[in-house]
């Protein structure tokens, strides 16, 4: 069967149709989320990955979104079900709108703050998405308010009037008179169709999908060695990331662990937190870098003879995220000149001193992180108080103002410089700090601590270490996944 070469997973914008049928063909998992396609024999859209015999050429059209696929008027397949296929996320504007889209930004209707929020005017944040995906921001959010309903009525026992809260709606009768008209059939025939899920008692059960491979065990045992005491825990036995979650008003608990049989994380969700489910989801696909296409990044790191075994020995590293910036931040100047094992010390202790009483399920995790707000009204000595020199407990109080202020919430389509220099602005906060908090926490995948001393021995490939410019000369060749190097080199 015909294949396309590991360095074409591109949009359909820059494929052509042949090349889309043969991942089609395939099933071709490096292309899940890249494109959709729509059949217009059925009226419907599937992934790539589909296990419904191959349609005819003739009969298949080609979109890079779900949304695009839907203003064509297909409707989604329920046995591949669209709203579980990873994002293809670039490095542009529109892509990073989507993402905010996505995770329920247009679900109070506001085109014109969010377009002052990514600093574009209503009218052109409508040609930025018209350009790239073929709709408007409403038809966009319409698309994964949709889609993201229809997950809950399959994955969940959510009553009806929750589901279409969760998903954003404004009222049960336009969720009802959307679904219908875009589905063609009722909310409740879509729960009916498929086996009825078994959800853990007082839980929510969900599912998110990513483009294997997957090196899980690897990820939690980076995630377990940084873990903040009393806000986040990592099972190691059980193979499962718990944590406390507040978001808005809402407070609950997260468990998650592997299904790799079908590529997917598994969720079990505190149903405290059903109305903020949409960014909940968001957020653990940043932690667990689902939407990273492992092929592409691979395939060109292990062009270089120091990478290349790593690479091979570890196929699936992902750069772990972070579920807060202003959580990850903190425990990145924590960390500066101490231990990883001490910087988890200072972290726990910042957390009895200053956070707050969650209430969850897991012995380990009792605490929501403190908010922005309280750390930048605190007292220096009392900030020290946990361990601390002055200086590093004013640059913890200094980081806590920036963050209050904002300065967190970078705009989409800045690039990975001026995102760091807005870093460096927090006094304290160096190179080192900035570049390893764009990683994690901003989700720049180009971000390199040059200065970092592991990554200097690592990438001195006859012993003894390279000086930070030696490194970020080295490191040029490796752009733009820099951060997925650092991740291998740091990882062994």
């Amino acid at each position: 069967m015909d294949t396309v070469t590991p360095l074409s997973v591109e949009p359909p914008d820059a494929m052509d149709s042949a090349s889309c049928y043969r991942a089609l063909a395939a099933k071709d998992t490096r292309f899940d989320g890249v494109f959709f396609t729509g059949v217009t024999t059925t009226g419907v859209y599937c992934r790539p990955v589909c296990t419904v015999k191959t349609p005819r050429a003739s009969s298949c059209r080609f979109f890079s979104s779900a949304a695009a696929a839907e203003a064509a008027g297909f409707r989604p397949c329920l046995r591949c079900r669209p709203e579980l296929a990873p994002y293809a996320l670039q490095e542009n504007l529109a892509h990073a709108v989507w993402q905010r889209i996505a995770s329920g930004a247009l679900n109070d209707g506001d085109v014109e703050r969010l377009a002052a929020e990514v600093g574009l005017s209503s009218r052109q944040l409508r040609r930025v998405l018209l350009q790239h995906f073929g709709v408007t921001p409403v038809e966009l959010a319409q698309t994964q308010r949709l889609l993201f309903a229809k997950k809950l009525l399959q994955e969940t026992q959510m009553p009806m009037t929750d589901v279409a809260f969760a998903a954003g709606f404004g009222s049960v009768r336009r969720f009802n008179a959307l679904f219908a008209q875009r589905y063609g059939m009722a909310p409740g025939s879509i729960r009916r169709a498929v086996p009825r899920p078994t959800a853990t008692p007082d839980a929510l059960t969900l599912r998110l999908a990513y483009r294997p491979p997957l090196q899980w065990e690897r990820l939690l045992g980076y995630l377990s060695g940084r873990a903040i005491a009393g806000v986040e825990a990592v099972d190691l036995q059980a193979a499962a990331y718990l944590r406390s979650v507040r978001l808005d008003s809402a407070t609950g608990w997260v468990r998650a662990t592997h299904v790799p049989s079908r590529h997917q994380l598994e969720l079990e969700v505190a149903p405290s937190l059903a109305p903020v489910l949409m960014p909940l989801l968001g957020r653990m696909r940043k932690l667990f870098d689902l939407d990273a296409n492992p092929a592409i990044i691979e395939a060109h790191l292990k062009q270089d003879p120091l990478l290349g075994p790593r690479i091979t020995a570890t196929p699936g590293l992902r750069v772990p995220g972070a579920f807060d910036a202003f959580e990850l931040a903190v425990r990145a100047v924590l960390g500066q000149q101490v231990s990883v094992a001490g910087a988890t010390t200072l972290s726990g202790r910042l957390v009895q001193r200053f956070g707050t009483l969650s209430a969850t399920p897991f012995a380990a995790v009792t605490h929501a992180f403190p908010l922005p707000a309280v750390l930048s009204q605190a007292d220096v000595s009392d900030i020290a108080a946990i361990g601390l020199p002055q200086t590093r407990a004013q640059t913890i109080r200094n980081l806590a103002q920036f963050a209050a202020q904002g300065g967190l919430h970078m705009r989409p389509g800045m690039t990975l410089d001026d995102a760091v220099t807005c870093l460096r602005t927090v006094r304290g906060i160096g190179d080192w700090t900035a570049h390893y908090i764009a990683l994690r926490a901003l989700r720049f995948p180009d971000a390199f601590p040059a200065g970092d001393l592991g990554l200097q021995k690592a990438a001195a490939e006859e012993g003894g270490r390279l000086t930070e410019k030696q490194l970020a000369a080295r490191a040029s060749a490796w752009a733009p996944w820099r951060g997925y190097a650092a991740l291998s080199l740091w990882m062994g």
